[in-house]
């Protein structure tokens, strides 16, 4: 018996574990509590989260998998573990009997495409986005359509090699036409993990419009060169992100969601309680600024300062700006620590000394975020007048990032999630580099699957929204001083 790889039925022989059905029967507590079940894939932790109708979180199962190998040796997500982890933790919720879910939705990394078949099959392994792009194809894809300049303009995606997942579905087409020829559909990886439960191919805006040079920003369609190579045909319909759908077999209770891109996931809760201008600086590996409110298109100088474009779930283009700050705190933080003789957990401790700041503050800081990385640490005095300094540097660059978004268009307020929400030196010196905005540390719940089940509030929560989910800590500028 050949394996079933979408929605089906019952256990076959190979022991593929069968799609569950909404369990309608009385848990522990009584009558089954109502939740929304969300799948949040990142490239590390696997999690199911399960929302009460007042998104507290009611359940919680993560999984970290092996990564396995492509055909070149590659490191790939593990694909087939992925799948029986999303049967295998509805499995588990629905025989505890405690909740009764009323629908299902995905957020995910989303710049890896998964390449099925007629019957749902995976054709080929899930690519890594970082992946090495063949150099003479991307050279000869660019002088095709216009340079690498007009089209990442056009699409509003630097040229990111295989992080343009759009590349990814090229290489296909161009390196294996065999296989190309067998893809029915060709779905991100959140739209995939959608398709294993309703057995539905849909495409979402948040996973075309993110850095994937599929979309054109201008045209608000796919991009001249995706039509031309015939590759819109493997691209399933597109869906708004706030739609749900009714699974394709019998017996089943809830509603399935298309899935949502992470970063634009983690941006609904903001979209859906602040309606003033705001940017929201999500920080972590990567320090984006969002500015949903910055209508203005992208333009060439923006882009070569590492800006682009985001999706919202309604298709709306938000502009951003990326800086790899948290990588580059890291790695200072581990030279500090080194050099001084410190543990790295002590910089966790280390509180606001103005006096510090107002030593330094006379000094030409950078707005490059490496420049720290060059300044001989024996110039301190110890570990915690080098922190300073080196979070004045971070701080700089971030506030160059953060401006190339605002525009001005009235943001009143800052918001920022994420670890560095929770660093005061970071958090008062953004506040007295931007006076005329109100400046927060905003901190929630797992931000990222609470946006994809706000998304579909309004299909299986019989409550009002909450609108204390998101908690405020305001950041005083201290007007004297600057950087």
């Amino acid at each position: 018996m050949k394996k079933i790889y979408g929605p089906n039925l019952s256990k076959n022989a190979e022991g593929i574990p069968s799609l569950p059905v909404c369990n309608e029967g009385k848990g522990m507590r009584g009558k089954p509590i109502p939740v929304v079940a969300i799948f949040d894939v990142g490239k590390t932790n696997k999690k199911l989260f399960l929302f009460n109708e007042q998104y507290q979180i009611v359940f919680e199962r993560s999984a970290r998998f092996l990564e396995t190998t492509d055909e070149d040796g590659d490191s790939c997500e593990n694909l087939e573990s992925l799948r029986l982890s999303v049967f295998d933790s509805l499995h588990e919720v629905f025989r505890k009997g405690e909740f009764e879910i009323k629908a299902i939705n995905f957020t995910s990394y989303g710049a890896s495409f998964v390449y099925i078949d007629k019957d749902g099959r995976p054709l080929t392994p899930l690519y890594n986005y970082l992946k090495e792009y063949p150099k003479k194809l991307l050279d000869s894809f660019y002088a095709q359509y216009g340079g690498k300049d007009t089209l990442a303009l056009e699409t509003s995606s630097p040229s990111l090699g295989s992080l343009n997942s759009g590349l990814q579905i090229y290489r296909i087409f161009k390196l294996k036409p065999v296989i190309y020829k067998e893809v029915k559909w060709a779905l991100h990886l959140p739209q995939y993990l959608s398709y294993l439960i309703s057995g539905q191919a849909y495409s979402d805006m948040t996973s075309i419009g993110c850095h994937t040079a599929l979309w054109d920003f201008n045209q608000n369609n796919y991009h001249q060169w995706v039509l031309d190579t015939g590759i819109i045909q493997k691209m399933a319909p597109i869906v708004q992100g706030d739609q749900l759908f009714r699974a394709t077999f019998p017996g089943s209770g809830y509603l399935v969601g298309s899935g949502l891109h992470d970063s634009s996931s983690a941006l609904i809760p903001y979209l859906l309680n602040f309606h003033e201008p705001f940017v929201l600086i999500s920080t972590g590996t990567w320090c984006i600024s969002f500015n949903p409110f910055n209508e203005q298109p992208l333009t060439k100088e923006e882009l070569h300062e590492d800006c682009l474009q985001y999706m919202t779930y309604t298709g709306k283009p938000v502009k951003a700006s990326r800086l790899f700050a948290g990588y580059e705190h890291e790695e200072q933080v581990r030279r500090i620590a080194n050099f001084f003789q410190v543990s790295t957990g002590k910089f966790k401790q280390i509180g606001l000394q103005w006096n510090i700041i107002e030593k330094y503050q006379a000094l030409d800081i950078s707005d490059e975020l490496s420049a720290f990385s060059s300044i001989d640490l024996s110039h301190f005095n110890d570990y915690t007048e080098a922190y300073h300094v080196f979070m004045m540097h971070l701080v700089k660059a971030q506030i160059k990032a953060t401006s190339l978004v605002l525009q001005n268009n009235g943001v009143q307020r800052i918001f920022v999630d994420g670890g560095f929400s929770r660093n005061i030196i970071y958090m008062t010196l953004l506040a007295q580099a931007f006076p005329n905005s109100e400046v927060f540390g905003a901190s929630m719940a797992q931000a990222t699957a609470l946006g994809a089940a706000l998304v579909i509030h309004e299909h299986w929560n019989t409550q009002a929204m909450p609108n204390d989910m998101i908690e405020l800590r305001y950041f005083r500028a201290k007007q004297q001083t600057h950087i």
